[in-house]
């Protein structure tokens, strides 16, 4: 039973309107800087040095200066570059990542050139960028579940496993830092999900020529992040056709290693009975005139089947429910050279996934199919651009339009309501209808970056405006036709089961009689929304000091309109300066280091939570004027200001009985008398962005042509970080350690029920009952008011500290090649996440401690083994120290884990927001080691005029059960635990998995 919503996108007309222009694919323009050096090391003045690509028939050439330097800008990114000096090659197989600079050195010895072997890899002697890439060979020869380009990024150095805050958060980090914040690009542009974060259109390994990672001290061109920046550069086609047919399966349990534990799919919703994947696609790509005019597309279609089961003992059901998760992810590319000087270039994404919840539970569930729903993530960019380049001066143009529809819960039956039905004995029996509540966000948006470089002797100036406009819709909150709880009597279940509607059973089956015992209807079932502006500005210049010296001088100014939040002004005086400098102490040694400021956007649901959990009800305004009074909000806050009628879930009585509860419009005056538990408010102060001081020193050294080893050390600080402020908290509370006996331990313990055992604590002073916690707050909550009044702050910080080590050798063209990262680090702080709240009444510098995604130590292997020219083997290997785990209260002595009685939060859900055991830090104990070691066999024989590729892909080779160093959310993990007790585990990384394909190449 999967029911699709028909797509909606007003994207069509967009797509067909740029088409027109004529224009292709993000030209995705790199730099490459060629250093021609004479026999005694000096530069070779005045040099004729020729940049070709035979697979594209593009040309391109220009004179050594004074420093013996040829720079070439404007080159359009891919593979198969190499270098002629005096009409001499130089150097082969050089591949271009889209807005790259490129170091090339060659030495001239007696009018001979000596000649860079194929696959040969060169030091960065330009500046001081930290960044590691994966090739088109590497990500075809790694072992890569569905073809997911996030799967493959793991190992690249920085770049770790995350665990979220939400299923579908991004699953990777880069520094330890959260994935939201991480700034992800399609050919240098914007493919970011802005109303929360990460990836908008999930890019398919088949339409990646590579991926780049930049960790730190990357240019000012790059900014809407103060940590990292993941920036894959899309394929092109040449004149060279090239065509793929390829068929994936993940048979499932019938080869996979057992595990008591869920899996997760490609979402990272949890799976387990019944999982099985195919995969279909295929892609195309070649010329349309040879040397100038060059496709490229890529076609995907994904099929999950998964059971779940439905099991209500009290209506005598089991029974199987089926459900489906699919995806079509299809890309275009299209670049025209239209002559010398003119490159222009288009790319379409397009992007429609389903996550279905067809009902059950994973072990069994009363939740009917007919309260199921969908997840729906459709995605659309289509980008242009235009470059002109007359050799010195380039000028980069380039628009994308994109759009993205979340629909987190679109139920199947929208117009109906959901009923719990509940056993004579209270016992829930079924869940019936609809999910409950809604969720439904569109963003348009739309970009334009216009560059400017411009060489001058020893000087390479850029110049850059980048503006993003995205504007935002939420449909959300509860059910507007009412969320039911009733009981039924034994005579009305025996009627229903009489009815024998197993699985099929819904709403209308319920007797009319049945007694309503609690009813919730959503007030204002409407869409709102705002517009987020993001503009940025910077200058650089890239000074050849010397030969061998390289200074790169640059500022960004950054502006985002989400920070004016309840103010009159959005923060405008974020300049960000940044400088590196690189040493080339020889042709294969160069020193490098960095340091700047890295301002970071604003996820929008900062704006939309204070929209949606907002109310303008009389009493809360009131609340707000007794909280400027008390010198917790300024003096000149107008409530009118930073107040809204958001969503609000109300509980009307029902006198009319089953289906027949009061409606939204019956129920809007209750907005003035209902007390929340918690509501948000606009900052009246406004916020400001946040933003890291990086520091970075690094060393390179080329051994010889063939391997390369580098270490960097990286320093982080980071400032104006989000978190959540109760502006109305409680007094801090702290639980009087001298009454906590073992005496008094063994006493709580040995109390029939919680309820018990919190009297008990609360006398001895262990704990404080939310009556007790209310009485201390600044405002006591009253009707149409709220207990906690929360509005996000940016006051949070972080430090970061790291080694990286680096042995690399590329198998480009050779028998093997071979990958290895270590890293030593440490990342604390006292704030993780857009909703992290002080455990204690604001305390948060008792909050300091390491970050979710801290590890101490990372390892990360690849050994690429090319035997035979149809055999490709790889093996990765992932080895990491323990994350962290948080210790909470032991309800068996306190009764209850909420030791200061500020009561639960809307964020519990997402950071498992809980008091600390008494004595005990943050994040204060750690997981064991995790170590997964993954195998990828490839025999691609000679067919016809092609390829027949088959393939076999083994996750967790060794079906180690790991407790950490895998994607998931925060809530599901192994990282909260309670404090003197046994550990419990909730899940683990997935045992041995199989992935199965075969590909036909032609």
């Amino acid at each position: 039973m999967h029911c699709r919503r028909t797509p909606d996108l007003p994207f069509a007309r967009t797509v067909l309107t740029l088409c027109s222009l004529f224009l292709s694919s993000l030209a995705a323009a790199s730099n490459v800087d060629v250093a021609v050096l004479s026999g005694d090391g000096s530069p070779a003045t005045g040099a004729s040095v020729i940049l070709k690509n035979s697979l594209t028939g593009y040309e391109t050439s220009s004179i050594s200066n004074s420093s013996g330097r040829a720079r070439f800008s404007a080159v359009p990114a891919g593979p198969g570059y190499s270098v002629l000096v005096d009409d001499t090659e130089l150097a082969t197989d050089i591949r271009l990542r889209s807005n790259e600079s490129r170091a090339v050195t060659v030495r001239m010895i007696e009018n001979i050139t000596v000649t860079g072997r194929a696959g040969s890899i060169t030091i960065n002697s330009l500046d001081a960028e930290v960044s590691a890439s994966l090739n088109r060979r590497e990500l075809e020869a790694l072992p890569v579940e569905a073809r997911d380009l996030s799967r493959a990024l793991i190992r690249l150095p920085n770049v770790v496993p995350a665990t979220g805050f939400f299923p579908e958060s991004p699953s990777v980090s880069i520094n330890g830092a959260n994935g939201l914040f991480t700034q992800y690009l399609i050919d240098g542009m914007d493919n970011n999900e802005n109303f929360l974060g990460g990836p908008k259109f999930p890019i398919s390994t088949g339409a990646a020529s590579d991926v780049t990672v930049l960790a730190s001290s990357y240019s000012v061109e790059y900014g809407r992040t103060g940590n990292g920046v993941i920036n894959v550069t899309s394929r092109s086609g040449s004149n060279e056709w090239y065509s793929e047919l390829f068929y994936l399966v993940r048979p499932g349990a019938s080869v996979d290693a057992s595990s008591p534990y869920a899996g997760r799919d490609l979402s990272g919703n949890a799976v387990r009975d019944g999982f099985r994947r195919d995969q279909y696609g295929f892609a195309l790509g070649g010329p349309i005139a040879e040397d100038r005019t060059f496709f490229f597309a890529n076609v995907e279609y994904t099929l999950d089947d998964k059971d779940n089961a439905l099991v209500s003992p009290a209506l005598g059901i089991a029974d199987t429910v089926r459900g489906q998760n699919d995806s079509l992810l299809a890309s275009l590319k299209i670049d025209h050279r239209l002559n010398d000087n003119w490159q222009l270039s288009f790319r379409a994404n397009l992007g429609d996934i389903g996550i279905e919840r067809q009902g059950g539970g994973l072990d069994g569930g009363v939740t009917f199919p007919s309260a199921g729903s969908v997840q729906q993530r459709e995605s659309l960019l289509t980008a242009v651009s235009a470059i002109y380049d007359t050799g010195n001066f380039t000028s980069e143009t380039r628009l994308l339009y994109s759009a993205f529809d979340w629909g987190y819960a679109t139920p199947y039956a929208s117009s109906a309501p959901q009923v719990t039905v509940e056993s004579p004995d209270g016992l829930t029996a079924a869940v019936l209808g609809h999910p409950g509540f809604a969720f439904d966000e569109s963003e348009d948006s739309l970009q334009l970056r216009q560059n400017f470089t411009w060489y001058r002797d020893a000087h390479a100036f850029k110049f850059g405006v980048d503006v993003l406009r995205s504007d935002f819709s939420l449909g959300g909150g509860g059910n507007p036709q009412g969320n039911y709880r009733v009981r039924l009597t034994s005579a009305e279940l025996a009627e229903v089961q009489s009815l024998n509607r197993g699985a099929a059973l819904n709403v209308d089956d319920i007797p009319a009689s049945a007694e309503v015992i609690d009813y919730a209807v959503e007030l204002r079932p409407a869409r709102y929304g705002d517009v987020q502006n993001q503009v940025s500005l910077y200058f650089e210049d890239q000074i050849s000091l010397s030969q061998d010296l390289t200074l790169t001088a640059g500022v960004r100014w950054d502006y985002d309109s989400v920070t004016k939040a309840g103010s009159g002004s959005a923060d405008q005086n974020n300049f960000a300066p940044r400088l590196a400098l690189n040493y080339r102490a020889s042709e294969r040694l160069s020193f490098r280091g960095g340091a700047g400021l890295f301002y970071e956007r604003i996820p929008y649901t900062i704006l939309s939570d204070a929209l949606q959990q907002n109310t303008s009800s009389a009493a809360f305004r009131e609340q707000l004027n007794a909280l400027v009074a008390a010198g917790r909000l300024p003096a000149d806050t107008d409530p009118l200001a930073i107040t809204f009628d958001g969503n609000l879930s109300v509980n009307p009585a029902c006198p009319g009985g089953y289906l027949q509860c009061p409606t939204p419009a019956d129920s809007a005056d209750l907005r003035d008398t209902a007390i929340s538990n918690e509501r948000r408010i606009f900052s009246p102060d406004g916020l400001d962005s946040p933003y890291t001081v990086q520091l970075s020193a690094g060393v390179q050294w080329q051994f010889n042509d063939r391997w390369l080893g580098y270490a960097d050390l990286l320093y982080y600080r980071g400032h104006n970080q989000l978190r959540l402020r109760d502006l109305n908290a409680a007094t801090p509370f702290s639980p009087n350690l001298a009454n906590l006996t073992d005496a008094n331990i063994a006493t709580l313990r040995a109390l029939p029920s919680d309820a018990e055992r919190r009297v008990l604590a609360e006398s001895l002073g262990l704990i404080r009952s939310q009556a007790a916690a209310d009485a201390t707050r600044p405002v006591a909550p009253v009707a149409g008011g709220a207990r906690q009044i929360v509005v996000s702050e940016t006051a949070g910080a972080s430090r970061y500290k790291a080694l990286n080590l680096t042995l690399e050798r590329p198998g480009d063209g050779d028998l093997w090649g071979f990958l290895m990262t270590y890293t030593l680090s440490e990342l604390t702080n006292n704030t993780d996440d857009i909703n992290f709240r002080s455990a204690n009444s604001n305390s948060f510098d008792d909050e300091w401690g390491p970050s979710v995604n801290d590890r101490r130590h990372v390892i990360s292997s690849v050994v690429y083994w090319y035997p035979l020219d149809s055999v490709t083997i790889s093996v990765a290997g992932q080895f990491e120290s323990g994350q962290p785990i948080n210790l909470i209260p032991d309800t068996g002595i306190y009764g209850t884990t909420d030791l200061n009685g500020d009561g639960a939060s809307f964020t519990d859900a997402y950071l498992g927001n809980s008091d600390r055991a008494p004595g005990v830090s943050r994040n204060a104990d750690r997981l064991p080691w995790s170590a997964t070691v993954d195998l990828g066999l490839r025999y691609a024989p000679q067919l016809g005029d092609g390829r027949l590729e088959l393939s076999a892909d083994v996750f967790n080779l060794l079906n180690r059960e790991n407790l950490s160093g895998f994607a998931n959310s925060a809530t599901q993990s192994n990282q909260i635990q309670v404090y003197g007790q046994p550990f419990v585990q909730r899940n683990a990384g997935a045992p041995r998995q199989f992935q199965f394909g075969v590909r036909y190449l032609f």
